[in-house]
């Protein structure tokens, strides 16, 4: 943190990007721009792939079509920004679009977490009460669902938003990230104890909506393991476990992200590293995720061929 005296308004923050890889603009712009490209196409695909099949008009489906209008939001708020920066050298960011972009990624980051854990609780009424699931899960609680999710999330960052933006900070503070991430901007304000409780409060609330979901996902995975091995033929245990193998797999993506992005905050890495792991977080889950459920998942797969050959017709 900054040592200053300073107390006026700040009306922009200058984001460093990698400090070490300023000769590597371009490149990089190239990089993200395919990432993005990527995200947006593929996560767009799913939606319209779920949209138009009759056959995945289920509430896994309907979770998953959340999760990737969520995944082209959560990397909306961040890599045009970054595009821009890489591109053209555009480092100033104001206040208002800061502390927007904090609010934004945080609360879309937590969205993820929570509705992956509704995807588990879904996975868990499929497999632990087959007979009672449509009952259970019916369009209705599914919407409910969703929204209390996506409600909750974008509650949960409020707080810390609105205390750091009261922060001091000095003349244009310099941001050690690709964006305004709460910690890199809580880290760019003067040295006081309010801006030390600031990084705590930041760090503890994102350990608790990481790892509160984490332990609700892993109590659903212990029932659906348990009630999968009391499945008495092999063909039958091999179906059930399809169904939740890429919701697994996904989780574990995302987790591994937060755990990397942890790591390099605790360790003593030098900053690009600990810039890249954050940059990685934002943006691996929304790229693997409609990978992974496309590879392994027949009816997304039957359904996003669908979509392909009907776009190649139309563009013919």
């Amino acid at each position: 943190m900054e040592n200053c005296n300073f107390t006026g308004y700040v009306r922009y923050f200058f984001i460093v990007g990698f400090p070490n890889l300023q000769d590597h603009q371009v490149p990089l712009f190239f990089v993200f721009l395919v990432f993005y490209l990527l995200i947006l196409a593929s996560n767009f695909t799913i939606i319209v792939a779920v949209v138009l099949d009759p056959k995945l008009h289920k509430p896994m489906y309907f979770f998953l079509t959340n999760l990737s209008i969520l995944d082209i939001l959560l990397t909306t708020t961040t890599i045009p920004k970054m595009l821009a920066m890489f591109l053209v050298n555009s480092r100033l960011i104001s206040a208002h679009g800061c502390f927007l972009q904090i609010y934004f990624f945080h609360g879309l980051a937590i969205t993820e977490t929570f509705l992956l854990v509704v995807m588990s609780y879904d996975r868990y009424e499929a497999i632990c009460h087959p007979l009672h699931y449509t009952v259970r899960m019916t369009k209705r609680g599914n919407i409910q669902l969703a929204a209390g999710a996506w409600v909750s999330a974008l509650l949960v960052p409020i707080p810390a938003v609105v205390q750091s933006s009261q922060l001091v900070f000095s003349g244009t503070p310099k941001v050690y990230h690709c964006f305004c991430d709460h910690l890199a901007v809580v880290q760019a304000a003067c040295q006081n104890s309010y801006a030390n409780f600031q990084n705590f409060l930041g760090f503890t609330v994102a350990m608790i909506v990481s790892f509160v979901p984490l332990l609700l996902v892993s109590i659903s995975y212990v029932y659906i393991i348990l009630s999968i091995l009391r499945i008495s033929s092999k063909d039958g245990r091999s179906k059930a476990f399809s169904t939740c193998s890429s919701h697994l797999i996904v989780v574990t993506t995302y987790y591994s992200s937060i755990a990397m992005a942890y790591l390099s905050y605790r360790a003593d890495m030098p900053l690009d590293v600990h810039v890249m792991s954050n940059v990685v977080f934002a943006i691996l889950t929304p790229l693997i995720n409609p990978l992974i459920y496309t590879l392994r998942n027949k009816e997304v797969k039957n359904a996003v061929k669908k979509v392909v050959v009907l776009k190649m017709f139309h563009h013919h």
